[in-house]
């Protein structure tokens, strides 16, 4: 029986989960590099688990390569062709400093300890907004939890601001595919203790889910993906809000799951994401079971924190 991984947290759980890490590191210098909360931290784990009101097990690291195929024609094929429809996406027009990135999410996350059985409660709404400059604390809220505030992204130079999702710094990630994979790949495995090529593509999922991304560099983070060894097509996939799509997946060598970008089979729209068990776990997880749902319903630019398009 397969342990229970622990990245099955939507947007607002992985900013919990990454303001916390921030808050440990702010309080220690020595401790180790913050690792992405979608990287599987290993700092501060205990009070991540009781913030983020999700307990979880961390598997070890494989700690060395993965041996994958690289990706088939199809799979090549399809991320070009999402790559194409990025390009043609509008930019924001004159996107001011001051306003904020408001993402409209449908989740579901599980819930686990041990000796318990795993939850995966119904579907329900998470907003969530954040500046577009990243010098602001983001405003979040879930049905069920109410509203909190987050913080300020990472201002240059500090730790972790290279994963900044906020738009005026991915306007300055590589627009060439050759180098962002070498942006990936120098940045991803420094806040990850997986191997590289599972770091990367987690990376690039974090990157289009939570943010509105430039579509030169949007195009170019779907490229860099079909470079990446053991990325595959998934067909007839359905996301949270019961749209139809076909997805860019890649299994996790660390943990018994599959992580799965979907995208709109025609217009090749980003719909959402989800983590499908590859095995039966502890705690009652079926080989099949989506742990991990989450579907973006709306991206706008707003012009305060908490208003809606």
């Amino acid at each position: 029986m397969n342990r229970l991984p622990e990245k099955d947290l939507p947007p607002g759980r992985h900013q919990l989960l990454k303001e916390h890490l921030m808050t440990e590191i702010r309080q220690n210098e020595q401790a180790p590099r913050r690792r992405n909360p979608w990287l599987r931290p290993a700092i501060a784990a205990a009070a991540v688990a009781t913030a983020a009101a999700v307990a979880f097990v961390l598997l070890p690291s494989s700690g060395g390569d993965v041996s994958a195929q690289p990706p088939s024609r199809a799979t090549v094929a399809l991320l070009e062709d999402l790559a194409l429809a990025a390009e043609h996406e509008d930019s924001p027009d004159a996107i001011r400093d001051d306003q904020w990135v408001y993402v409209d999410a449908k989740v579901s996350y599980s819930s686990s300890g041990e000796g318990k059985k795993t939850e995966i409660p119904p579907l329900h709404r998470f907003e969530s907004w954040h500046s577009v400059d990243g010098t602001r604390a983001g405003l979040y809220r879930e049905t069920g939890r109410g509203q909190w505030r987050g913080e300020a992204d990472p201002k240059p130079g500090e730790v972790a601001y290279e994963l900044s999702t906020n738009y005026r710094h991915l306007s300055t990630l590589p627009t060439d595919a050759d180098k962002m994979y070498d942006w990936l790949h120098e940045v991803a495995p420094k806040y990850s203790g997986q191997e590289t090529d599972q770091a990367m593509f987690v990376l690039v999922g974090d990157l289009i889910r939570e943010a509105i991304v430039p579509p030169e560099v949007s195009a170019a983070l779907y490229r860099a993906v079909a470079k990446i060894p053991g990325v595959t097509v998934v067909e007839d996939v359905v996301d949270a809000a019961g749209r139809s799509g076909v997805a860019i997946a890649r299994k996790d060598p660390d943990n018994p799951s599959r992580d799965e970008w979907i995208f709109d089979r025609k217009t090749h729209a980003f719909l959402g994401e989800r983590s499908v068990a590859t095995s039966d776990w502890s705690g009652g997880v079926k080989k099949g079971d989506v742990t991990s749902n989450t579907a973006i319903l709306s991206r706008a630019v707003v012009d305060k924190a908490g208003q809606r398009p």
